[in-house]
């Protein structure tokens, strides 16, 4: 629902800020980026919090903040207050999207990372590819009033929810015997000191979350320019094959690592976008969204689980908080960017140069392992020779 919020709100800002408020694509781009910034910056302030703060009131903090600036929203009457609100919402959402998905990688067991990972990424996937059809539909046929509304709505119901199963768990948890109490994992986070190869990984996403700034910040104005009337149509065909390859992506991964899955799945998506920008009948535009469903559904809970692999339980929030950074400031550099590419080009041109950038992703990560197994090489043939030696 958290999510579902967020992509129903993003589709439809670029409609709201043209339209309503008279920016041009230089707004639109600043409405997407400003938040993922204050998202980022909300991230490490949680994970630092986590430390001293219970993350039950840190959550419900989160989303009361989320809850509030979106049923502000469409009472701004001018692009600096929507970015002032952006700001809030940027650092309400930052906070719940950090604990929760700690909160569900504690409970998934190391060795099934990859699979827990992809059924916990379900939740965010259908909301990123069903949200943004959600949202234009209700900005067309209802107004930004009414999706703000909805938007809000969202979120709302996850209070009651939340604390529901925090009452319930609490009295689960006074029925357990003392020393089943005592072996429990506590509910603030060491700090467990952090991981340097997660850059590596985190970076891959970036890259990735570029390609999907270009469909949330400009996919609507794309339609308008290539003639497309039901563009909204991608995130459904998108949906679909997410849901299919997210579990199956995730399986492969606990038995054969990252290689099987990044570099087919970086190539599905490449050729999605160099699809897309030829787009001008309906068909098309079905396939590429259902080809970019197949690579980005498969790419993102790879990387996730990959980058929890690599850390310690203690580090579980950092990698999860580094990860979602990573997706926001790849999606607020994407929309900074591609802007900059469509202003100079057309938006056929920027899904084009995000073609290409998935190109280098599939060659980075791919030339990442050919490295690693030169130096793993290198280290068994100098372990041999000393051998030999002795």
């Amino acid at each position: 629902m958290l999510f579902l919020n967020l992509q129903m709100l993003l589709s439809s800002f670029p409609a709201f800020v043209k339209d309503e408020l008279h920016g041009g694509d230089v707004a639109v781009s600043l409405v997407t980026s400003v938040f993922a910034f204050t998202a980022i910056a909300s991230r490490f302030m949680t994970a630092a919090l986590m430390r001293k703060v219970s993350r039950d009131k840190l959550l419900l903090s989160g989303l009361l903040l989320a809850l509030l600036t979106t049923a502000v929203y469409s009472f701004a009457q001018s692009i600096p207050a929507l970015l002032a609100l952006r700001v809030g919402y940027g650092i309400g959402f930052g906070m719940a999207s950090t604990i929760l998905p700690t909160i569900a990688s504690q409970i998934i067991p190391s060795r099934r990372m990859g699979e827990g990972i992809g059924y916990f990424g379900l939740s965010t996937s259908l909301a990123m590819s069903v949200g943004p059809m959600i949202g234009i539909n209700l900005m067309e046929r209802h107004g930004f009033g009414a999706l703000t509304a909805a938007g809000a709505v969202a979120i709302a119901v996850m209070v009651p929810v939340f604390l529901a199963s925090k009452l319930a768990g609490e009295s689960h948890h006074a029925a357990e015997p003392a020393d089943r109490r005592s072996s429990r994992p506590a509910e603030r986070q060491g700090a467990g000191g952090f991981n340097h190869s997660l850059w590596f990984p985190a970076f891959l996403n970036a890259l990735l979350s570029i390609t999907y700034s270009g469909l949330l910040s400009f996919i609507v104005l794309y339609g308008e320019f290539a003639g497309l009337a039901q563009v909204g149509l991608f995130f459904l065909f998108n949906a679909a094959t997410i849901v299919l390859v997210r579990p199956l992506s995730g399986k492969l991964f606990d038995r054969k690592g990252p290689v099987p899955v990044l570099i087919p799945a970086g190539l599905l998506v490449s050729a999605s976008m160099l699809i897309l920008s030829y787009s001008h009948t309906l068909p098309m535009l079905v396939i590429s969204a259902l080809l970019y469903g197949l690579g980005f559904g498969a790419i993102q809970p790879t990387i996730q689980a990959w980058m929890l692999r690599s850390s310690t339980k203690a580090q579980y929030s950092a990698a999860n908080s580094m990860f979602y950074n990573s997706t926001d400031f790849g999606v607020a550099v994407g929309a900074l960017l591609l802007g900059a590419v469509a202003t100079l080009s057309d938006y056929a041109v920027m899904y084009r140069f995000s073609a290409a950038i998935m190109l280098l992703f599939v060659l980075l990560f791919a030339g990442s392992r050919v490295l690693r197994s030169t130096r793993l090489k290198i280290g068994r043939e100098s372990e041999n020779g000393i051998g030999s030696v002795n």
